[in-house]
């Protein structure tokens, strides 16, 4: 072989390892991009449940004053809105971790049913719902319901995308290798957990 061949090959070489290199590059700065894209759109959700959480306890407060002989009620409300901000603060530290998004989906579901409760009850009661104060509760509560449930399908088609990009050939080669982890939709499970707790005063 000629020094000219060999030199040739040299360079093929180099160039070839360039190409991989920077494939390489660019598929993990794509799945950084998307994994940062999911997380972010957790964050927005984190932002309305805590927004929510706040709300709860007034909630509570002003039907207190109202409903005292449905004390178990309103203890339950707490009680779920107690576990709620648990699992919520776990989720939050590691957005998409199955075990985390399936215990706060849980976890919201049975604030969502206590809370659904909680307003059923809050209907016998006539000066209950002609509080000025519980009224503009309820209107910010549904705002805040209608926040979460939008904030929540952009966080679960930026997981859709993310778990579509660490699955599909060659990425799926290295996602794993550089630890990119299929990531946990947020999906209440029960359709009547699905629906925001209803409110009419």
């Amino acid at each position: 072989m000629t020094m000219f061949a060999v030199l040739g090959v040299l360079v093929f070489l180099g160039l070839f390892m360039l190409v991989i290199v920077g494939w390489l590059i660019g598929v993990y700065n794509r799945l950084v991009t998307l994994r940062n894209r999911f997380q972010n759109a957790f964050a927005q959700i984190d932002v309305q449940l805590k927004r929510r959480y706040d709300l709860i306890p007034n909630l509570v407060e002003v039907a207190k004053g109202y409903m005292s002989h449905e004390r178990e009620t309103l203890e339950a409300v707490i009680q779920a809105r107690s576990q709620a901000v648990s699992a919520e603060k776990q989720a939050a530290g590691k957005p998409g971790d199955p075990a985390a998004m399936q215990q706060l989906a849980a976890a919201e579901g049975q604030l969502g049913a206590t809370l659904g409760r909680l307003l059923m009850v809050a209907e016998a009661y006539p000066d209950l719902k002609a509080n000025q104060n519980m009224l503009s509760l309820q209107e910010e509560l549904t705002s805040t319901e209608n926040k979460v449930a939008f904030a929540r399908q952009g966080y679960n088609d930026s997981v859709t995308r993310y778990n579509t990009a660490c699955e599909r050939f060659p990425a799926v080669m290295i996602a794993g290798s550089f630890g990119f982890q299929r990531a946990e939709l947020f999906e209440v499970e029960a359709e009547k957990e699905r629906q925001a707790p209803r409110v009419s005063f």
